[in-house]
């Protein structure tokens, strides 16, 4: 039993690495603007700073996306105040709010890295089982960072706007209060995936479901369990929204909270329900992971072909957008009804990310 649960949870985390890239003996890097005509890539990035009505592709400039093991190509987004971030493993673009042709910069990154995360102090960079890399604001040299911390098998990285840091593990989540001096384990969940932060309340996805902090992460309870995983958190206007897998209702839930948390509403009532056939775990068992997971360290729902993920779920100012396998849905009745904005490429699916204004579609293989 003990084999098949490990066996389990690396199958879970899966969607999350990227391919390994060889390591380089520096930590400088260079910062430079990607020719328009470098590359004719399409369809990978689509913009939209009208509130969903249009949307820009702004893909040209980056590469294809690289592929994993399994073949699926898989580029890591996040988004700050200064515009969005992407990271296909080898480098990392940049594309601000009111950027124009050429949309991306690019940095040379120094070492390998799977993973992304915006923080107070800077952008952090970081690998499964390699060193944690911070590019402080303001600055163009990347350097190792968090090194006396021995866990590794690294999942995410938060840092609070108070200056605390998260560091989620195959182990559990570490907290530091000290800037990385020194390191706590705490009591969490599960295997903890997206966190936020808003207002002193904190809030993450794990393989249980949406847990719950109000004491800057020493302490977390579940506040969405319903046999599932928490596949998305995000903050909202004067709260949070996210989405969760419930195997009462065999389908992924989008909920609002306007109380820290404490009580969640439905929004997807418009949205089409997912239908399984087959228990989720079938696909596991047969050991092909490339078609047993999906988005966010949780079993895929095996369907009939026609079956929807909701991806992601942000809101910019009254209106919300789901991403999900169809395309990008916006709704602006808090999801009595639904309408498609950004129709996806059949066999793709979108995830979502916000920066001021401005919604950003990044489309990706219909896998994780």
């Amino acid at each position: 039993m003990k084999i098949f649960n490990l066996f389990l949870i690396q199958l879970l985390f899966s969607c999350n690495q990227a391919p390994g890239i060889p390591k380089s003996s520096h930590f400088t890097d260079k910062l430079h603007t990607q020719k328009t005509d470098t590359t004719a890539t399409a369809g990978i990035v689509f913009r939209s700073a009208d509130g969903g009505h249009t949307w820009q592709d702004i893909s040209n400039g980056l590469p294809e996306p690289v592929k994993d093991d399994y073949g699926i190509g898989r580029n890591v987004i996040c988004a700050d105040e200064n515009g969005l971030y992407l990271t296909d493993g080898n480098w990392i673009y940049h594309s601000n709010t009111n950027a124009t042709a050429p949309f991306w910069t690019r940095d040379i990154f120094p070492d390998k890295h799977s993973s992304i995360a915006p923080g107070k102090t800077g952008l952090f960079a970081y690998n499964y089982d390699g060193p944690i890399l911070q590019k402080l604001n303001g600055s163009n040299v990347w350097s190792p960072v968090f090194t006396d911390l021995k866990e590794k098998k690294v999942r995410t990285v938060l840092e609070t706007a108070g200056g605390t840091l998260f560091i989620g593990t195959d182990e559990g989540l570490f907290r530091s209060a000290n800037h990385g001096k020194t390191w706590k384990p705490v009591n969490a969940w599960g295997l903890l995936g997206k966190m936020v932060e808003s207002d002193g309340i904190m809030l993450a996805t794990s393989n249980r479901g949406i847990i719950r902090s109000t004491d800057d992460g020493e302490n977390w309870e579940l506040v969405i369990s319903e046999g599932g995983v928490g596949i998305d958190v995000e903050r909202i206007k004067g709260g949070f929204a996210a989405i969760n897998y419930s195997t009462a209702a065999r389908t992924r839930r989008v909920r609002t909270s306007f109380d820290g948390g404490k009580t969640w509403q439905p929004i997807d009532a418009g949205l089409q329900t997912q239908t399984i056939i087959d228990s989720p775990m079938q696909p596991m068992l047969a050991g092909n992971p490339a078609q047993g997971s999906d988005s966010v360290w949780h079993p895929k729902e095996t369907a009939r072909p026609d079956e929807e993920y909701k991806t992601s779920i942000i809101q910019v100012g009254e209106n919300f957008f789901c991403g999900h396998s169809d395309g990008v849905y916006m709704t602006s009745d808090n999801g009595k009804t639904w309408k498609l904005v950004l129709p996806a490429v059949k066999g793709k699916m979108f995830k979502l990310s916000v920066s001021g204004n401005v919604v950003y579609a990044i489309q990706m293989e219909n896998h994780c």
